[in-house]
């Protein structure tokens, strides 16, 4: 069981398979303030959690940035970037392991650049100055897939894919080094990356005007469904929703 976001996932996904971005922006806005407000039944966002889970809350923040971004709205995006830095910040009290924290601050970085906020390339390099920092780090291919550092992956992987036919365009190789014995060079290449490519992947899909929809499970060639608006037999069931892998339409039966 992950998270529950009171539906407001779904409802941002379909307000992008309708290309309407605003209503996107506002509905991970409200997906973000669900899980921040009880990231799991029972457990409060101020707790110690080794999986840090309160970090989807952050995912769908940036999100709806990217969203609004994408929509025009910039001075909402930059509103939202704002508070998903306050709270990053926050969340430090509570996921207080060194590691965690670094990943707090790649999540800083990312909302400075989609905010267009401070020095975007300083915020980076203090998240890849904390990951580097860190010597003594056991199982780190477990805290690089717990969902704090998977949410904070999420937001860039989806703006790649837009601009990429739907295809995945980052994948774990492109976020972590290669030496999984050296923590700090293996975690601090995701900051790398993002420094490299976060502003310019955000330019790319206010550019193209649009945001796909994340990629969940895919199918190549399905006999079921048809894209009405491109004509692809490419299948994404992300959400309860079954779109397009290409330009995240709804599809409809053949």
């Amino acid at each position: 069981m992950g998270t529950d976001d009171g539906g407001h996932r779904s409802q941002a996904i379909d307000a992008l398979a309708g290309r309407d971005h605003v209503t996107a922006g506002d509905e991970y806005t409200r997906a973000g303030w669900q899980v921040l407000a009880e990231p799991r039944p029972d457990q409060s966002p101020f707790e110690a959690d080794e999986r840090g889970w309160v970090g989807e809350g952050l995912q769908y923040l940036t999100a709806a940035a990217v969203a609004y971004r994408v929509a025009g709205v910039d001075a909402r995006a930059t509103r939202r970037a704002v508070e998903g830095i306050t709270i990053a910040r926050d969340l430090e009290t509570a996921l207080d392991t060194p590691v965690q924290r670094a990943c707090l601050r790649e999540f800083v970085a990312d909302f400075r650049a989609v905010g267009d906020t401070g020095d975007v390339d300083a915020a980076y390099r203090q998240a890849i100055d904390a990951y580097q920092s860190l010597n003594d780090v056991e199982s780190v291919r477990r805290w690089a897939t717990s969902p704090l550092f998977e949410a904070a992956a999420a937001t860039v992987r989806q703006m790649a894919r837009t601009v990429a036919n739907g295809e995945i365009a980052i994948d774990w190789g492109d976020l972590h080094g290669s030496d999984v014995s050296n923590p700090g060079a293996f975690l601090a290449e995701r900051a790398q990356l993002k420094r490299q490519r976060f502003r310019s992947l955000i330019a790319r899909v206010v550019e193209g005007g649009w945001l796909a929809a994340s990629r969940g499970t895919t199918e190549y060639g399905n006999a079921t469904f048809r894209c009405p608006e491109c004509e692809s037999t490419d299948v994404n069931w992300i959400a309860n929703h079954v779109l397009c892998l290409r330009c995240s339409a709804p599809m409809t039966e053949r």
